[in-house]
């Protein structure tokens, strides 16, 4: 999601543009993009199936369990102008009635220019940025990441112009070097929810997508995204899923698998190994954004001041260990044959 880019004409994220080049992957145009289908229903996760369940928040407590998740705070804007702060604080993010609440305010704060790792490096590591809006972001990183598995997340989208929910995960450390050598795995980005939409089923914005990030360091990076409707209603709970094995990825919307990738559909500069980068383990981050050049870019452009407060419910995480690779079409539901 930090540096994610947005299937059609494709905005602009971490510091460069993106031309509308359709789905065809080339030299000059290495990122491809896909129109998804909603298609065979997976049955969820069981022990019967070959399932265990490894980790999971279902946000039954009084507060945010930060033995769980930390919270990233800056000003930053994630190299793609932004235009929120994130916090740690309640007001941004809280457990309400068995929900994970992430808010974005119409607010002016001030806080750190840069997130940590980029810091060091700068001319003034001390350097403050104020923006006109505050939400969070809450990630795993350091304490506790995965490879391969099954991740569902129970949520409920935010709506409006220049809205950027995502359910995302980064490498634990960046085996394979800087953004993106290492990957990146997107489970579920939209924007601009709600929005009217000539494009759109409905005439109303309800696209989602799942993406991974792959090649070089930026601006060598490339991407393979697909996108589809988001199924039912904007104002329901949605589980979206993704199913990650050695060489395999599948997305998920309510349980009916929208995209699939393989390892022949990515590639790092700094490993031949074709399962390589998406053979480390990744964390988990969950975030509200405002703005920045996808949205503003989309939709009716910029960011629209109605509807303050939003609101990005989560209902719970559950991540899932499939105990063996399959030795049938059976194992862990037979879901590798579909």
């Amino acid at each position: 999601m930090s540096r994610s880019l947005f299937p059609f004409c494709l905005a602009a994220l971490s510091l460069a543009v993106s031309g509308c080049d359709g789905a065809v992957a080339s030299q000059d145009n290495p990122h491809i993009v896909e129109q998804g289908t909603i298609g065979v229903a997976i049955g969820p996760p069981a022990e019967a199936n070959g399932w265990s369940m490894i980790w999971s928040d279902e946000f039954d407590g009084d507060q945010i369990d930060r033995s769980k998740w930390g919270f990233d705070i800056d000003c930053w804007g994630g190299g793609n102008a932004e235009r929120q702060c994130y916090t740690d604080r309640i007001e941004n993010a809280a457990i309400e009635d068995g929900n994970l609440v992430i808010t974005a305010l119409r607010e002016q704060a001030t806080g750190p220019a840069l997130p940590p790792y980029l810091r060091a490096a700068a001319d003034d590591p001390e350097a403050t940025a104020t923006k006109p809006f505050t939400s969070a972001r809450l990630t795993t990183k350091g304490k506790m990441s995965w490879r391969y598995g099954r991740i569902d997340v129970r949520a409920k989208l935010p709506l409006g112009q220049g809205i950027w929910p995502a359910i995302w995960m980064l490498p634990e450390d960046n085996s394979y070097g800087p953004w993106a050598t290492s990957g990146e795995i997107d489970i579920l980005e939209a924007v601009n929810l709600g929005v009217p939409c000539e494009k759109c089923p409905g005439g109303t914005e309800n696209r989602i997508l799942g993406t991974l990030h792959f090649g070089g360091a930026w601006p060598a990076n490339r991407f393979s995204s697909t996108e589809v409707a988001l199924p039912g209603s904007l104002d329901d709970f949605h589980i979206f899923s993704i199913i990650w094995r050695e060489g395999d990825f599948r997305w998920l919307v309510d349980g009916k698998v929208f995209a699939s990738k393989k390892a022949d559909d990515w590639t790092t500069t700094s490993s031949d190994d074709a399962n390589a980068p998406f053979d480390k383990p990744f964390h988990l981050l969950i975030n509200l954004a405002v703005g920045g050049g996808l949205p503003e870019g989309r939709g009716l452009g910029g960011v629209s001041d109605e509807g303050f407060p939003k609101r990005f419910e989560i209902d719970f995480v559950r991540v899932w260990k499939c105990q063996s690779e399959p030795a049938s079409a059976h194992h862990c539901g037979g879901i590798w044959n579909n």
